[in-house]
Order: C-alpha cells, then sequence, then structure tokens
C-alpha cells in the first residue's frame, strides 16, 4: 500500500510498504500453544499489543501492570483475540521484588511457570538533565532498569532452579547506542537493560535460557503520556510515538510511521522455537529512523529551549 500522504507524480519516493493487516500472524497458528507468556506493562499501549500477538499464537498470558482497572480491561480485550488461551491479570509494582516474587508464584499456580517473561515496562519524561530531581531520576532508573533486572532474575532463577529452557525480550531504546539528550535518566537505564542482554546471555544460554532486546521506533497508540506526545512536533520526544500520518510518516525513512503489530510479530518471532540460536542480540524495528543523518547538521537548538525552558537556575 502506498502512503496516501505522497504524491507520486511529484516525489517518486513511496516509502517501505504497509504491513499485512491486524489479525495476521507472523508464525505457525499455536506456535505458542501450551507456553505461558508473562508481560509486563501488558495493560496497555505496546505492551498489550505484543501481548496480543502471542495470544494469537495460543499462550496463555499473564499480563502485569500497576493500574488494577486498565488491567482487567486489558484482560478481556486480550482474552477475545481468536486462539487465545488463557488470561490472566497482576497488579504488580515491578519496584518491590516481593510482589514480583508474589506475581511468578500466583502466575505458577494458575497457569504454570511463565515460558516467556516480556519485560515491556517502563517510565519516562523529557527533561534537561539538570533540572532532572534524585526522585524524578530514581522514578525511571528503578521502574525501567531496576524493575527490569528484578522481574529477569526471578524468572531466571526459577528456570535455572527447575532445569528448564526459557526466552526473555527486554523492550529496549535506540538511545541505549546513542545517547538522549532530554532523557538523561531513560537513556541511561536502557543502556543498562541493553547490557543485561548481552551479559545474561552469555551466562544463562549454557541453562537454556535465551534473552534478547527489542527496540520500538515510532509506534503511534493512544496510550502514550501526554509529556512524550506534547514533544512530537519538534521536541525530544519526537522519536518516541504519536499520530500516523503526514508529518511524523515524513520524518521517518521508511515514510511511514510503526503499527504496533510489528513490534508484536518481532517479539513472538525473538522467543520462539525458530529463534532458539538467537541470543544477546538487539533488535531495531524502527524503518532505519535511528540510523538517519543529514549531509549538513542543522543549526543546534539547545534543548531548554526546545522545552520552552528559561535559563537554569539552582
Amino acid at each position: 500500500m502506498d502512503n496516501p500522504s505522497r504524491n507520486p507524480a511529484q516525489d517518486p519516493a513511496r516509502g517501505l510498504p504497509a504491513p499485512p493487516p491486524l489479525g495476521a500472524a507472523a508464525l505457525p497458528p499455536g506456535t505458542y500453544e501450551g507456553q505461558v507468556v508473562l508481560v509486563t506493562g501488558g495493560g496497555s499501549g505496546l505492551g498489550k499489543a505484543i501481548a496480543a500477538e502471542f495470544a494469537r499464537l495460543g499462550a496463555d498470558l499473564v499480563i502485569a501492570s500497576r493500574r488494577a482497572r486498565q488491567l482487567e480491561a486489558a484482560r478481556e480485550e486480550l482474552a477475545a483475540v481468536p486462539g487465545a488461551g488463557r488470561v490472566t491479570a497482576a497488579v504488580c509494582d515491578i519496584r518491590d521484588p516481593e510482589r514480583v516474587a508474589e506475581v511468578f508464584d500466583a502466575a505458577q499456580a494458575a497457569v504454570g511457570l511463565p515460558d516467556v517473561l516480556v519485560n515491556n515496562a517502563a517510565a519516562n519524561f523529557p527533561s534537561p538533565a539538570e533540572d532532572l530531581t534524585p526522585g524524578a531520576w530514581r522514578a525511571v532508573v528503578d521502574i525501567t532498569l531496576t524493575g527490569t533486572w528484578f522481574m529477569t532474575r526471578e524468572f531466571g532463577r526459577r528456570h535455572l532452579a527447575a532445569g528448564t529452557p526459557g526466552s526473555i525480550v527486554n523492550i529496549g531504546a535506540s538511545y541505549a547506542w546513542t545517547g538522549g539528550p532530554g532523557f538523561a535518566h531513560s537513556a541511561a537505564a536502557k543502556a543498562g537493560v541493553k547490557n543485561l542482554v548481552e551479559t545474561l546471555a552469555v551466562e544463562w544460554g549454557p541453562y537454556g535460557i535465551q534473552i534478547n532486546g527489542l527496540v520500538p521506533g515510532l509506534f503511534p497508540h493512544p496510550d502514550l503520556p501526554e509529556a512524550i506526545t506534547a514533544g512530537l512536533d519538534g521536541g525530544p520526544g519526537g522519536g518516541t510515538g504519536g499520530g500516523p500520518g503526514g508529518g511524523l510518516d515524513a520524518r521517518q525513512p521508511a515514510l511511514r510511521v510503526g503499527a504496533p503489530r510489528e513490534l508484536g510479530w518481532a517479539a513472538t518471532f525473538l522467543a520462539s522455537p525458530y529463534a532458539r540460536f538467537v541470543t544477546g542480540h538487539t533488535l531495531v524495528v524502527d524503518g532505519a529512523n535511528w540510523q538517519r543523518r543529514t549531509v549538513v547538521n542543522p543549526e543546534l537548538t539547545p534543548l531548554r529551549t526546545q522545552l520552552g525552558r528559561g535559563p537554569f537556575t539552582p
């Protein structure tokens, strides 16, 4: 499908083709039948989209989030996906290792030890680094990195004790490589998440546990926080999300934004039997946007100016 916002007579560029329709599957039907998949942040946004693709392939799901009402709505929605197995929900603050252990206990009692863990839960908001309070720094790093570690540790220890294989997918960010002006807290945390992928792939590979990273580009969805969507017209949030079409499409080398199901397809592949020899790898699904460069750099606008903030005052 061509991008309707472009006129081929004026510009022959078409961009990357649109994905198959919602409901299509990237793997054979039933690939995850009898498998339990735990998705953090699975009550909304990209986490829910990822969970839906595992459900479509027959998985039993456990979705975890801090918001009970949102979780129950997502549980009902995911249970209605054609092919879905059992779907359970667990309220969990992944910063609390005791609660993390309780969620694994509950999952194990209800549907079995999770075979797949998708670490999707994270926190983020734009800010100049000098304006970040200790509490703001801890809030983002504790959820994004420490919470991911608590989930990963619990999953790994249980599989090591049981002598069973497992697969972990960590949702990352491209500024783990490049740095992220405006997101020092999140970029530092995501760099740690990426390093966990590379470290644990070697440590746990001998025991049958694989771990990979998955980096989303611009995937519009209605659950993006206002702090991120507010920057889409040019602020530092512009590489994180937003509405489809128009100017956002034109900013991508693919000449379109991503569909959330495309991220779900990538996640189901990385955790599947068809990717058993893929571990320690981080797959970027962003239409090459993070590799984009200009021939001549534009004039630099300081970050405080981009965010509409005045001179720094301690």
